[in-house]
């Protein structure tokens, strides 16, 4: 099972000014994060962020918010450590909109079964495959991921832009997200998949990025 760039979000975790100076291989986390922006900019692949407590931790790393803005990104502040928990479901996944209760087409909209009581879904709701990297990797970057499966997305976890305070923490969030389905990729995995092919018409675009 390769990604799909049709088909994938990116969602990038808390690379916040407070805390990534404390974060294990901080630097090369953000510029993995920086990278994996980009791409989604090139592939136009929907791309969203979060900050856990912002008047505490601070806003996202500049270089990071940059590229964000530059790839029609938005950002999520929060409090839980699960984004989804604070709406990040609202944005990879919109509410789907409901019939009128008496459509003069379809009748009653509650006599009909449930499959044809909703609307067709918005272009975002075929997006299933989420692409997530963040910090910190047992504690935000975890809940995210598992709260996300939980809803049944498919997740692809970016090791080499995740990260903790320790390398302990980070490699046990590994285990517990790959042991509760999560496939774990590095950010030229993800390049080259949404790639597949050197004749893709981005190939040397993309190439221009990594390099």
């Amino acid at each position: 099972m390769l990604l799909d760039a049709d088909d994938c979000q990116l969602v990038l975790v808390d690379y916040q000014l407070r805390l990534m100076p404390a974060i294990f291989e901080g630097e090369q986390v953000i510029a993995n994060a920086v990278l994996l922006a980009r791409l989604a900019q090139v592939m136009q692949v929907p791309v969203w962020g979060t900050e856990q407590m912002p008047d505490k931790l601070g806003p996202q790393v500049e270089v990071l918010r940059l590229a964000m803005e530059l790839a029609g990104g938005k950002t999520l502040a929060k409090a839980h450590f699960s984004a989804m928990a604070d709406g990040l479901g609202d944005w990879l996944r919109p509410p789907v909109r409901k019939m009128p209760q008496n459509d003069p087409q379809r009748g009653n909209v509650r006599s009909l079964p449930k499959h044809l009581q909703k609307a067709a879904p918005s272009p975002e709701e075929g997006k299933n495959t989420i692409v997530i990297a963040g910090c910190e990797a047992h504690v935000c970057l975890l809940q995210t991921a598992l709260d996300l499966l939980e809803e049944e997305y498919e997740v692809w976890v970016v090791t080499d832009a995740c990260s903790s305070r320790t390398e302990r923490n980070r490699d046990a969030a590994f285990d517990r997200l790959a042991g509760n389905g999560a496939e774990l990729v590095t950010t030229e995995m993800v390049a080259f998949e949404w790639l597949r092919s050197a004749e893709h018409p981005l190939f040397k675009e993309v190439l221009s990025v990594i390099k």
